[in-house]
C-alpha cells in the first residue's frame, strides 16, 4: 500500500468491531445451516470466534495464507497451512456447508485462493474492498479500495488528533 492511500484511514475499536462481527453473524443466520467455519488467518480468527459462539457453530478451522509481509504491502500468496481433511470430509463436494470466515477482502487474492479450495463454500467477511467484493457472499461494511483499516489488534491505547488538524 503506498503512502497515499494510507491518508485515508479507517480506524475501527473493539466496541465496533465486535458489533460489525455480530452484525455478520446476524446476516450469516439466514444463510445456513452450517456444519463448521474454515477461517482465513490471521484476520479471520477474531470474526470467526464472534460467529462461531452467535451460531453455535463448535468446528473451526484454519486455513493460513501469508500475503502481507510488512503490513503494507501486498506480496506473493503463500498457504501456511491448508485446511485438514477432515473438515472438507464433514462439509458436502467442494466446501458445501462449510463458512469461510476473514475480517476484511481487499484485492481478492487471498478469497480467490480459497475460494479454489472450497468453490461450494459460503464466504464471509466483515468489510469488504470493490476489487474483492465479487468473491464475497455476505459482508457487512464496504470501503473504498483506498482506504486503509486499522484493526484493533494492530492498534494501541493512545491519544488521537482530530481530523481537522490533517492527521488520518
Amino acid at each position: 500500500m503506498s503512502d497515499d492511500r494510507q491518508a485515508k484511514a479507517f480506524p475501527v475499536s473493539w466496541d465496533q468491531f465486535h458489533r460489525d462481527a455480530r452484525a455478520l453473524a446476524w446476516r450469516l443466520a439466514a444463510a445456513g445451516p452450517f456444519v463448521g467455519i474454515v477461517c482465513i488467518t490471521r484476520g479471520g480468527l477474531v470474526p470467526a470466534a464472534i460467529v462461531a459462539r452467535e451460531l453455535g457453530l463448535r468446528l473451526i478451522e484454519t486455513v493460513c495464507i501469508a500475503s502481507y509481509h510488512d503490513y503494507k504491502t501486498q506480496g506473493d500468496m503463500e498457504v501456511l497451512k491448508p485446511i485438514a481433511e477432515r473438515v472438507t470430509g464433514a462439509a458436502g463436494p467442494n466446501g458445501q456447508g462449510l463458512l469461510v470466515i476473514d475480517d476484511l477482502v481487499d484485492t481478492g487474492s487471498t478469497a480467490r485462493m480459497v475460494r479454489e479450495m472450497l468453490p461450494k463454500a459460503h464466504f464471509a467477511t466483515v468489510y469488504a474492498k470493490p476489487l474483492g467484493r465479487v468473491l464475497i457472499d455476505t459482508f457487512v461494511t464496504e470501503v473504498s479500495q483506498d482506504t486503509w483499516i486499522y484493526f484493533p489488534w494492530d492498534m494501541g491505547l493512545s491519544f488521537q488528533p482530530p481530523i481537522r488538524d490533517g492527521v488520518a
